[in-house]
Protein backbone atom coordinates (compact mmCIF):
# COMPACT_ATOMS: atom_id res chain seq x y z
CA UNK A 1 0.00 0.00 0.00
CA UNK A 2 2.36 2.35 1.28
CA UNK A 3 4.85 1.31 -2.15
CA UNK A 4 1.60 2.42 -4.73
CA UNK A 5 1.32 5.93 -2.35
CA UNK A 6 4.90 6.31 -2.59
CA UNK A 7 4.30 5.92 -6.76
CA UNK A 8 1.78 8.34 -6.25
CA UNK A 9 3.52 10.90 -4.75
CA UNK A 10 6.71 10.45 -6.95
CA UNK A 11 4.24 11.44 -9.86
CA UNK A 12 2.31 13.83 -8.56
CA UNK A 13 5.94 16.01 -7.49
CA UNK A 14 7.08 14.95 -11.25
CA UNK A 15 3.72 16.57 -12.58
CA UNK A 16 4.27 19.68 -10.91
CA UNK A 17 8.16 19.36 -11.19
CA UNK A 18 7.03 18.96 -15.57
CA UNK A 19 4.65 22.14 -15.08
CA UNK A 20 7.17 24.38 -13.17
CA UNK A 21 9.39 23.58 -16.62
CA UNK A 22 7.12 24.24 -18.87
CA UNK A 23 5.71 28.63 -18.60
CA UNK A 24 5.04 29.81 -21.69
CA UNK A 25 5.19 33.34 -20.26
CA UNK A 26 8.41 32.69 -18.65
CA UNK A 27 9.94 31.43 -21.77
CA UNK A 28 8.51 34.23 -23.80
CA UNK A 29 9.99 36.74 -21.44
CA UNK A 30 13.26 35.07 -21.35
CA UNK A 31 13.50 34.70 -25.41
CA UNK A 32 12.53 38.32 -25.17
CA UNK A 33 15.45 38.94 -22.36
CA UNK A 34 17.54 37.00 -24.77
CA UNK A 35 17.97 39.98 -27.51
CA UNK A 36 18.49 42.46 -24.89
CA UNK A 37 14.45 44.10 -24.39
CA UNK A 38 11.90 43.98 -21.93
CA UNK A 39 8.85 41.68 -23.20
CA UNK A 40 5.93 43.27 -24.03
CA UNK A 41 2.18 42.78 -22.67
CA UNK A 42 -1.12 43.27 -24.61
CA UNK A 43 -4.23 43.18 -23.35
CA UNK A 44 -7.83 42.88 -25.07
CA UNK A 45 -10.91 42.19 -23.86
CA UNK A 46 -13.00 39.06 -24.73
CA UNK A 47 -15.61 39.88 -27.08
CA UNK A 48 -15.13 43.40 -27.91
CA UNK A 49 -16.14 44.69 -30.47
CA UNK A 50 -16.44 40.54 -31.11
CA UNK A 51 -15.17 37.06 -30.60
CA UNK A 52 -13.94 37.69 -34.22
CA UNK A 53 -12.44 40.72 -33.62
CA UNK A 54 -10.81 40.11 -30.61
CA UNK A 55 -8.78 36.85 -32.23
CA UNK A 56 -8.06 39.19 -34.98
CA UNK A 57 -6.77 41.95 -32.76
CA UNK A 58 -4.84 39.74 -30.88
CA UNK A 59 -2.80 38.00 -33.91
CA UNK A 60 -2.20 41.36 -34.92
CA UNK A 61 -0.78 42.18 -31.09
CA UNK A 62 1.72 39.12 -32.05
CA UNK A 63 2.80 39.71 -35.34
CA UNK A 64 3.36 43.78 -34.51
CA UNK A 65 5.98 42.80 -31.48
CA UNK A 66 3.63 41.88 -28.04
CA UNK A 67 5.47 38.81 -26.78
CA UNK A 68 2.60 37.90 -24.32
CA UNK A 69 -1.24 38.31 -24.70
CA UNK A 70 -4.12 38.68 -21.53
CA UNK A 71 -7.48 38.55 -22.91
CA UNK A 72 -10.02 39.62 -20.16
CA UNK A 73 -13.36 38.12 -19.01
CA UNK A 74 -15.60 40.83 -19.63
CA UNK A 75 -16.89 41.01 -15.25
CA UNK A 76 -19.92 42.99 -14.91
CA UNK A 77 -18.64 44.22 -11.58
CA UNK A 78 -14.69 45.25 -12.49
CA UNK A 79 -13.70 46.76 -9.67
CA UNK A 80 -10.13 47.41 -11.33
CA UNK A 81 -10.62 48.21 -14.57
CA UNK A 82 -10.82 52.26 -15.54
CA UNK A 83 -13.40 53.87 -17.79
CA UNK A 84 -12.35 52.90 -21.54
CA UNK A 85 -12.20 48.83 -20.11
CA UNK A 86 -14.90 48.95 -18.38
CA UNK A 87 -17.12 50.41 -21.45
CA UNK A 88 -15.71 47.75 -23.77
CA UNK A 89 -16.59 45.08 -21.31
CA UNK A 90 -19.73 45.99 -20.58
CA UNK A 91 -20.56 46.06 -24.87
CA UNK A 92 -19.45 42.92 -24.63
CA UNK A 93 -21.75 41.91 -21.90
CA UNK A 94 -24.57 43.69 -23.56
CA UNK A 95 -23.89 41.59 -26.66
CA UNK A 96 -24.09 38.55 -24.96
CA UNK A 97 -20.56 37.46 -24.63
CA UNK A 98 -20.03 34.08 -22.49
CA UNK A 99 -17.43 32.68 -20.28
CA UNK A 100 -16.63 29.78 -22.09
CA UNK A 101 -16.19 32.01 -26.00
CA UNK A 102 -12.76 33.14 -23.81
CA UNK A 103 -11.48 29.51 -24.70
CA UNK A 104 -12.60 30.36 -28.21
CA UNK A 105 -10.48 33.38 -28.27
CA UNK A 106 -7.52 31.75 -26.70
CA UNK A 107 -7.17 28.80 -29.47
CA UNK A 108 -8.15 31.20 -32.54
CA UNK A 109 -4.75 33.46 -31.37
CA UNK A 110 -2.47 30.56 -29.80
CA UNK A 111 -3.25 28.25 -32.97
CA UNK A 112 -1.81 31.24 -35.60
CA UNK A 113 0.88 33.12 -33.26
CA UNK A 114 3.64 31.97 -30.97
CA UNK A 115 2.35 34.15 -28.51
CA UNK A 116 1.96 33.10 -25.06
CA UNK A 117 -1.88 33.79 -23.79
CA UNK A 118 -2.79 34.55 -20.87
CA UNK A 119 -6.76 34.81 -19.44
CA UNK A 120 -7.03 37.82 -16.90
CA UNK A 121 -10.03 37.20 -14.65
CA UNK A 122 -11.70 37.81 -11.19
CA UNK A 123 -12.19 34.75 -9.66
CA UNK A 124 -16.14 34.68 -9.42
CA UNK A 125 -16.47 33.35 -13.28
CA UNK A 126 -13.58 30.94 -12.67
CA UNK A 127 -15.33 29.75 -9.69
CA UNK A 128 -18.55 29.35 -11.39
CA UNK A 129 -17.59 27.16 -14.01
CA UNK A 130 -15.05 25.21 -11.92
CA UNK A 131 -11.94 25.50 -11.45
CA UNK A 132 -10.50 21.97 -12.70
CA UNK A 133 -12.92 22.45 -15.79
CA UNK A 134 -11.79 26.21 -16.45
CA UNK A 135 -8.10 25.14 -16.12
CA UNK A 136 -8.34 22.28 -18.15
CA UNK A 137 -10.43 23.89 -21.36
CA UNK A 138 -7.84 26.72 -20.75
CA UNK A 139 -4.53 24.27 -21.40
CA UNK A 140 -6.96 22.73 -24.11
CA UNK A 141 -6.87 25.59 -25.91
CA UNK A 142 -3.30 26.45 -25.83
CA UNK A 143 -3.61 28.93 -23.14
CA UNK A 144 -0.51 30.18 -21.07
CA UNK A 145 -2.25 30.62 -17.62
CA UNK A 146 -3.99 32.65 -15.62
CA UNK A 147 -3.79 36.40 -14.16
CA UNK A 148 -5.99 36.36 -11.21
CA UNK A 149 -6.38 40.41 -9.78
CA UNK A 150 -8.84 39.69 -6.84
CA UNK A 151 -7.32 36.06 -5.66
CA UNK A 152 -4.50 36.30 -3.23
CA UNK A 153 -2.24 32.84 -2.83
CA UNK A 154 -3.76 32.63 0.72
CA UNK A 155 -7.17 31.39 -0.79
CA UNK A 156 -5.69 29.81 -3.75
CA UNK A 157 -5.23 26.12 -2.73
CA UNK A 158 -7.73 25.04 -5.52
CA UNK A 159 -6.00 26.91 -7.97
CA UNK A 160 -2.03 26.00 -7.58
CA UNK A 161 -3.79 22.35 -7.29
CA UNK A 162 -5.22 23.07 -10.80
CA UNK A 163 -2.16 25.18 -12.38
CA UNK A 164 0.29 22.37 -11.58
CA UNK A 165 -2.13 19.61 -12.92
CA UNK A 166 -2.76 21.12 -15.66
CA UNK A 167 1.06 23.02 -16.40
CA UNK A 168 -0.62 26.66 -16.44
CA UNK A 169 0.90 29.42 -15.33
CA UNK A 170 -0.21 31.67 -12.11
CA UNK A 171 0.10 35.36 -11.98
CA UNK A 172 -0.88 37.16 -8.64
CA UNK A 173 -0.98 40.59 -8.52
CA UNK A 174 2.05 43.15 -5.98
CA UNK A 175 1.20 46.65 -5.66
CA UNK A 176 2.99 49.78 -3.54
CA UNK A 177 0.94 48.75 -0.53
CA UNK A 178 1.82 45.10 -0.41
CA UNK A 179 3.85 44.52 2.90
CA UNK A 180 7.73 42.13 2.52
CA UNK A 181 5.68 39.11 4.22
CA UNK A 182 2.94 39.81 1.50
CA UNK A 183 5.35 39.79 -1.45
CA UNK A 184 7.50 37.03 -0.59
CA UNK A 185 4.30 35.01 -0.57
CA UNK A 186 3.11 36.13 -3.52
CA UNK A 187 6.55 36.01 -5.24
CA UNK A 188 6.47 32.10 -4.05
CA UNK A 189 3.48 31.26 -5.57
CA UNK A 190 3.95 32.98 -8.91
CA UNK A 191 4.50 31.01 -11.60
CA UNK A 192 5.66 32.80 -15.15
CA UNK A 193 5.62 36.11 -13.87
CA UNK A 194 4.67 38.57 -11.13
CA UNK A 195 2.08 41.51 -12.09
CA UNK A 196 3.30 44.72 -10.51
CA UNK A 197 0.58 47.35 -9.97
CA UNK A 198 2.37 50.74 -10.97
CA UNK A 199 -0.48 52.74 -9.22
CA UNK A 200 -3.18 51.97 -6.74
CA UNK A 201 -6.43 52.51 -8.00
CA UNK A 202 -8.15 51.86 -11.70
CA UNK A 203 -6.81 51.10 -14.86
CA UNK A 204 -6.61 54.03 -17.28
CA UNK A 205 -3.85 55.41 -19.71
CA UNK A 206 -1.54 58.26 -18.04
CA UNK A 207 0.43 60.80 -19.07
CA UNK A 208 3.02 59.63 -16.68
CA UNK A 209 3.94 56.23 -14.99
CA UNK A 210 3.90 55.95 -11.39
CA UNK A 211 7.48 56.45 -9.55
CA UNK A 212 6.27 53.53 -7.22
CA UNK A 213 6.62 50.69 -10.11
CA UNK A 214 9.77 50.99 -9.68
CA UNK A 215 10.13 50.30 -5.99
CA UNK A 216 7.59 47.63 -6.69
CA UNK A 217 9.83 45.61 -9.27
CA UNK A 218 12.92 46.20 -6.90
CA UNK A 219 10.73 44.46 -4.15
CA UNK A 220 9.72 41.83 -6.32
CA UNK A 221 13.19 40.97 -7.57
CA UNK A 222 14.79 40.99 -3.89
CA UNK A 223 11.88 38.78 -2.80
CA UNK A 224 13.03 36.16 -5.64
CA UNK A 225 10.88 36.70 -8.69
CA UNK A 226 12.50 36.26 -11.98
CA UNK A 227 10.22 38.09 -13.63
CA UNK A 228 8.24 41.27 -13.06
CA UNK A 229 6.10 42.95 -15.48
CA UNK A 230 4.38 45.93 -14.88
CA UNK A 231 0.87 47.35 -15.85
CA UNK A 232 -1.46 50.28 -14.90
CA UNK A 233 -1.01 53.16 -16.52
CA UNK A 234 1.02 52.34 -19.88
CA UNK A 235 -0.37 53.85 -22.70
CA UNK A 236 2.46 54.99 -25.20
CA UNK A 237 6.05 54.07 -26.50
CA UNK A 238 8.17 56.80 -23.59
CA UNK A 239 6.28 54.67 -20.88
CA UNK A 240 7.09 51.68 -22.55
CA UNK A 241 10.42 52.85 -22.68
CA UNK A 242 11.11 53.89 -19.13
CA UNK A 243 9.25 50.80 -17.44
CA UNK A 244 12.05 48.82 -19.50
CA UNK A 245 14.49 49.83 -18.01
CA UNK A 246 13.57 48.25 -14.84
CA UNK A 247 10.85 45.79 -15.21
CA UNK A 248 11.13 42.41 -16.75
CA UNK A 249 8.02 43.10 -19.15
CA UNK A 250 5.47 46.51 -20.20
CA UNK A 251 1.61 45.46 -19.76
CA UNK A 252 -0.75 47.91 -22.27
CA UNK A 253 -3.66 47.57 -21.84
CA UNK A 254 -6.45 50.49 -21.89
CA UNK A 255 -4.51 52.38 -24.77
CA UNK A 256 -4.91 49.18 -27.26
CA UNK A 257 -8.43 48.96 -25.98
CA UNK A 258 -9.02 52.81 -26.99
CA UNK A 259 -7.29 51.73 -29.84
CA UNK A 260 -9.27 48.99 -31.16
CA UNK A 261 -12.48 50.85 -30.47
CA UNK A 262 -11.25 53.84 -33.02
CA UNK A 263 -9.82 52.07 -35.18
CA UNK A 264 -10.26 48.30 -35.35
CA UNK A 265 -7.64 46.25 -35.67
CA UNK A 266 -5.11 47.90 -38.16
CA UNK A 267 -5.17 50.71 -35.14
CA UNK A 268 -4.02 47.86 -32.41
CA UNK A 269 -1.10 47.12 -35.17
CA UNK A 270 -0.14 50.35 -35.54
CA UNK A 271 -0.59 51.08 -31.96
CA UNK A 272 1.62 47.61 -30.93
CA UNK A 273 4.36 48.06 -33.77
CA UNK A 274 4.91 52.22 -31.89
CA UNK A 275 5.22 50.62 -28.50
CA UNK A 276 7.68 47.76 -29.42
CA UNK A 277 9.88 50.98 -30.36
CA UNK A 278 10.34 51.71 -26.50
CA UNK A 279 11.42 47.76 -25.01
CA UNK A 280 15.12 47.42 -26.14
CA UNK A 281 17.01 48.65 -23.38
CA UNK A 282 19.39 51.52 -23.12
CA UNK A 283 23.07 50.38 -23.58
CA UNK A 284 24.76 51.15 -19.88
Amino acid sequence: MSTSQDGANQAAAQQTSAAQHTSKSAAAIDRARAQGRAALIGYLPAGYPSVADTIAAGIALAENGADLIEIGIPYSDPVMDGQVIQAATTEALAKGFRVREVFDVVRGITSKTDAAVLVMTYWNPVVRMGVDEFSRRLAEAGGAGLITPDLIPDEAAEWMAASDKYGLDRVFLVAPSSSPERMKRTVDASRGFVYAVSIMGVTGARTSVSSAAKDVVAAAHAAGAERVCVGLGVSNAGHVREIAEYADGVIVGTALVAAIRDGGVDAVASLTKDLSTGLTREEA
